[in-house]
């Protein structure tokens, strides 16, 4: 309803107000007992009061034009004469009127402060109690204004007042809940179970009309009729919204003024028909107060139960936020620990290196100065014949010192330089390497060697790093040899982004209890030759750091086979 009447116009939404101000006016002077002319109820009270509520103040000149009709209607050819009085008293009830609701609407927005003040209990009571207040004001101004007039006289003044306060309050009490209720829409949806429970509900009620038209308690079922309504009402209040309730509450106090009016029913007293009025109106008063205080309290509760449900909803959404965040912390630090570990291993060992690096460094590299040192003091002191004998070893003692000196620097910079990628031609790249090593003359061996390189396709490395592993390789196979010339194979495929390949010799080979130590800086497995025991380990360095592993094969006396396998360098990402 609220929706539908803020699409329309201010002026239609208006004439809408006026209107069924005044049809619910005809509702109240229907239910009017007899010749008295008291009005037990007068829904335009409620009706203007949910109306200012749902629709704001500015439909107020609505509710004054319906009340100047209904002024008019009431006096019109009755107690008041003269036009200039009649509009002066209808202007004074109008103004009342407009009154009323825009003081209720005013004192709800404070109060209150809800679109529906029948959300919880203390709202309920607090509904009642502003009813009652702005009735009082009302009724107040009514009925001074009709005395003025010299329609009501003094002596009946206290009376009247309080049957238009009645009418006033009962009116409220009745409709503005089923105006206000009905705006909300969750009050007005049904489910399967709740339309079932409905039928039951109508079921029993026609029971008990059956039950009560028994011959035998005829007589007294029209005195019973209002107790036994009230548990149907109470039910409703109880298991369905305010508005259902308050359809019922409308319907049966519709019923008991009507059937009263008629003069019958339970509520017909002896003596003044306002005996009567005042007992229909207490009964409609209690049922109707019963129910929404009822109704109010049911939907505090399930307000209360949605809330629960809403915070154990969020609860343990952040629950599991909260748990999610502890896993990732813990995952996090298991990851940092590993971490730690692992660099913790890393220093330990490259602490190990290091130490042994300075103490072989510094005797690796004395050793050939010391040399040095006693061959010129042999000079000086021998023959002048002997120069060249003592200059030849001075040099081999240069050259062993000059390629330990290298290998440092190899192992520093694969260390410290990012691995490229460049093109690699594996044939040429090893022939080149026979050569460097002729050059170095190591041993003055005569070197036989057997290149067969399968490249069908284009291979990208680190030509730099994959030249130190095959030096170093090399270099091993030419310098332990086993007295006889050396002769080297070495075979290659490149396949499918990868290169595999095998160095085979015929030296002196490796005892099996060497093989495990094999890569270890400065680690020899023999005192012969000028090896410093970095060669292994710069080749193992070199590999990681390509991603490439290494397999070493050897039977002592009879050769060495090892083999390396290489993974192309992936393209860097941009």
């Amino acid at each position: 309803m609220k929706k539908l009447m803020a699409r329309q116009s201010p002026d239609l939404k208006i004439l809408l107000v006026a209107l069924v101000y005044y049809l619910t006016a005809e509702l109240g002077y229907f239910l009017s007992f007899g010749d008295s002319g008291v009005l037990p109820l007068w829904p335009p009270a409620g009706i203007g009061l949910a109306l200012v509520v749902l629709l704001g103040r500015k439909v107020w000149p609505g509710i004054a034009m319906g009340s100047l009709v209904i002024a008019v209607r009431s006096f019109w050819h009755n107690t008041i004469e003269s036009v200039e009085v009649l509009i002066a008293v209808s202007a004074a009830i109008a103004a009342a009127r407009v009154l009323e609701p825009l003081a209720g609407e005013f004192l709800l927005s404070r109060w209150v402060k809800k679109a529906n003040p029948f959300s919880t209990t203390l709202h309920a009571f607090q509904f009642v109690l502003i009813v009652f207040v702005i009735s009082f004001i009302s009724s107040s101004l009514i009925v001074l204004s009709l005395n003025l007039a010299s329609v009501l006289q003094v002596e009946t003044l206290t009376t009247r007042f309080f049957e238009f306060w009645l009418s006033n309050v009962t009116g409220m009490v009745l409709f503005a809940p089923l105006l206000i209720s009905m705006a909300q829409p969750e009050n007005v949806k049904f489910s399967f179970y709740k339309l079932g429970e409905l039928a039951l509900l109508v079921v029993c009620a026609v029971f008990a009309w059956f039950l009560l038209s028994v011959d035998s308690i005829s007589q007294v079922a029209q005195f019973a009729y209002p107790f036994v309504v009230i548990p149907f009402l109470l039910w409703l209040a109880f298991r369905f919204h305010t508005f259902i309730s308050t359809v019922a509450l409308v319907v049966v106090a519709i019923t008991v003024f009507y059937v009263t009016g008629n003069n019958t029913g339970p509520f017909i007293m002896e003596g003044p028909a306002g005996n009567s009025i005042f007992l229909v109106q207490v009964y409609v008063g209690v049922i109707s107060l019963s129910a929404l205080v009822l109704s109010s309290a049911v939907n505090e509760r399930q307000q209360a139960q949605n809330e629960l449900k809403k915070f154990n909803e969020n609860l343990e959404s952040m629950v599991a936020d909260r748990t999610k965040a502890l896993q990732q912390e813990i995952n996090a630090r298991q990851e940092a620990q590993v971490s730690l570990q692992q660099t913790n291993t890393e220093l330990t060992k490259r602490n190990t290196e290091l130490d042994n690096f300075v103490y072989s460094v510094s005797h690796d590299l004395r050793a050939p100065i010391s040399s040095i040192l006693g061959l010129i003091n042999l000079a000086k002191k021998d023959k002048p014949g002997n120069a060249v004998m003592y200059l030849d070893m001075v040099e081999k003692s240069a050259r062993q010192q000059d390629y330990f000196i290298r290998e440092i620097l190899d192992q520093s910079r694969n260390a410290r330089l990012e691995v490229k990628r460049e093109p690699v031609q594996l044939t040429g790249l090893i022939e080149e390497t026979f050569d460097q090593l002729s050059h170095a003359n190591l041993k003055g061996a005569q070197v036989e060697k057997i290149v067969a390189i399968d490249q069908s396709e284009d291979f990208y490395c680190d030509k730099w790093r994959l030249k130190i592993i095959l030096n170093n390789l090399i270099s091993n196979a030419i310098r332990y040899k086993n007295g006889r010339e050396p002769v080297i194979r070495v075979t290659g495929t490149v396949q499918d982004k990868k290169v595999q390949i095998r160095i085979e010799d015929n030296g002196r080979g490796i005892s099996k209890e060497h093989l495990p130590n094999l890569g270890k800086m400065f680690y020899r497995a023999t005192d012969e030759g000028a090896g410093s025991g970095l060669g292994l380990y710069i080749v193992k360095e070199t590999l990681a750091k390509l991603n490439g592993t290494m397999s070493i094969d050897s039977t002592e006396g009879e050769g060495t086979t090892i083999t390396v396998e290489i993974p192309e360098v992936a393209m860097p990402a941009y």
